[in-house]
């Protein structure tokens, strides 16, 4: 529960200055790695990102954090790119990766298949439609335990 709260606290003293930067926050987890804690911000941008965006915005946030001292205890600041193959966990996500393909992970079997891919055609009052071989399905959000980009080369 604290690195959830933690997780949270962070997003809402950084968004601003993410946002402002030109940049979307993908997400920002609070979580231990072996030893240490890691404060890991992923951001986004419609052509992708580069280890230089990642650095501006850590040298950005970093003085926020400095600042604030949200965080009791020390830990390693990350700020990285979600990659080609990510996690959409939110509205925001889908709706940013619609025309991508995509792979959906149901909780229990929908027309005898636990898994669906395919194109992310649409996103709209928690369905999510999704344009395959076998022609189009919709499924309720709450149908998915895990939806992601999938590169296909």
């Amino acid at each position: 529960m604290a690195r959830q709260n933690t997780a949270t606290t962070v997003r809402n003293l950084i968004s601003d200055t993410v946002n402002n930067r030109g940049y979307m926050l993908w997400d920002v987890e609070y979580v231990k790695i072996a030893t240490e804690w890691h404060l890991i911000i992923t951001i986004d941008k419609e052509d992708g990102i580069t280890i230089d965006d990642c650095e501006k915005v850590h040298r950005a946030v970093d003085v926020l954090l400095d600042e604030a001292d949200p965080i009791e205890n020390s830990y390693r600041l990350e700020v990285s790119s979600p990659g080609i193959e990510r996690e959409l966990k939110n509205d925001e996500h889908i709706l940013f990766c619609i025309g991508m393909p995509v792979e959906a992970r149901l909780f229990a079997p929908k027309d005898g298949k636990k898994n669906v891919c395919g194109t992310l055609s649409s996103y709209n009052n928690g369905k999510v439609e999704i344009e395959g071989e076998e022609g189009k399905t919709i499924l309720d959000k709450s149908e998915i335990s895990k939806l992601s980009t999938v590169y296909f080369d």
